[in-house]
């Protein structure tokens, strides 16, 4: 699996000639709601198994959680389960609130 820092992904999703990933934000909703990366889904990490039917196994996926250990777990949940294309964000939307969008609320 691939790791991705937030800098990174940002200048991923600001470059117009590269193809958009599937933000897959792992965290509950009531984390989602206090903030998240614009574009991102939602889909609580324990409903991943239940759900990985709804997920294109041929897309970039990029895990998202508060501090990355979550959309770890749940990356290599999607690998062992055939998905070649997973990435996960280093530090989560912690990071991206501290590296990438200062104005993200942070809890």
């Amino acid at each position: 699996m691939q790791q991705i820092t937030a800098p990174e992904l940002a200048a991923w999703l600001a470059d117009d000639k590269r193809a958009r990933p599937f933000l897959l934000d792992v965290r509950e909703n009531w984390e989602f709601d206090t903030c998240h990366i614009e574009g991102a889904t939602l889909m609580p990490m324990q409903t991943i198994p239940a759900r990985i039917d709804d997920l294109d196994e041929e897309a970039e996926i990029v895990c998202i959680c508060h501090h990355g250990a979550r959309s770890l777990q749940v990356a290599a949940f999607l690998e062992r389960h055939g998905f070649a294309k997973v990435t996960n964000l280093t530090g989560g939307v912690h990071a991206w609130a501290l590296q990438v969008d200062e104005s993200m609320p942070k809890y």
